[in-house]
């Protein structure tokens, strides 16, 4: 099937990338232009687009980028005003700005848990606050919250912050999917597990001792029942599902996308 977007206009945040590969912003922003959306991609980091906005052309889409800071009110306004003044609306969201930081709330000091809060959660609040009153005048609009295992789950490690912060994304996307259902207003979670993406190799092992990667691949490798690591591609499919019409009846829910690792007794 193909054409699945079409004409429908898509921003997608956190489109860059640390690194060459698929992570969940690039491979959502090329996913989403394969199926004819138009793509206003942003990043705190312009420069991290470039890849992404190659690969969106090759596929034939049609791409926008600005630089935003997710968790700036100022910043994240101008981005939506500017979507809209360059494509003429704005019909599905995607937010997929966050990251984790280790620690548990002994280890973890007050400045790292106010960054997680503000990167991980109010980067969702202040994007949602920004476009829902567009989506709820047109009465048409998806929204796709990222969140992660880590927020129903423990995942292998001390990270409150991200999993406090996750969890909330959880639950923000539920009580907003019911506030704007009656204006045809749809929004989904997905709960992605330990996926190989750049991101991991770039920047999670260096929170390891000695920054091995291929030890901690093949850690997050052994808690995945199906025996194999998705990436960000992997993501994207499901992104790309609950923001289409084969969606159009689903709201208020999650799809996890971690090959098993969550329903392990272990």
């Amino acid at each position: 099937m193909t054409g699945r977007l079409e004409g429908r206009i898509a921003i997608v945040s956190g489109a860059g990338c640390v690194g060459p590969g698929w992570g969940n912003g690039r491979a959502m922003a090329v996913r989403f232009a394969e199926e004819g959306a138009k793509i206003f991609a942003t990043d705190i980091n312009e420069d991290a687009m470039a890849e992404t906005v190659e690969r969106v052309k090759a596929a034939g889409g049609q791409i926008e980028t600005m630089q935003c800071d997710a968790t700036d009110r100022a910043s994240v306004e101008g981005m939506v005003d500017a979507c809209i003044k360059h494509y003429g609306g704005v019909d599905i969201l995607v937010n997929n700005v966050g990251g984790s930081a280790k620690g548990g709330p002994v280890q973890m000091d007050e400045e790292t848990w106010e960054r997680q809060i503000k990167s991980n959660l109010t980067s969702v609040y202040l994007s949602c606050r920004c476009v829902l009153p567009h989506m709820a005048a047109q009465k048409r609009g998806a929204i796709v919250n990222m969140a992660s295992t880590s927020g129903i789950r423990w995942t292998g490690a001390a990270q409150s912050a991200y999993a406090a912060t996750k969890a909330g994304v959880i639950q923000f996307g539920r009580v907003v999917a019911v506030e704007y259902a009656p204006q045809n207003v749809r929004v989904n979670t997905i709960i992605p597990g330990q996926l190989h993406t750049p991101l991991v190799e770039v920047r999670l092992a260096g929170q390891r001792a000695g920054g091995d990667v291929e030890q901690l691949l093949a850690d997050r490798l052994a808690r995945i029942p199906l025996g194999f690591m998705g990436d960000g591609r992997d993501t994207a499919n499901a992104a790309l599902f609950l923001a289409s019409d084969e969606a159009r009846w689903i709201t208020g829910t999650e799809i996890v996308i971690d090959g098993g690792m969550s329903v392990r007794c272990d």
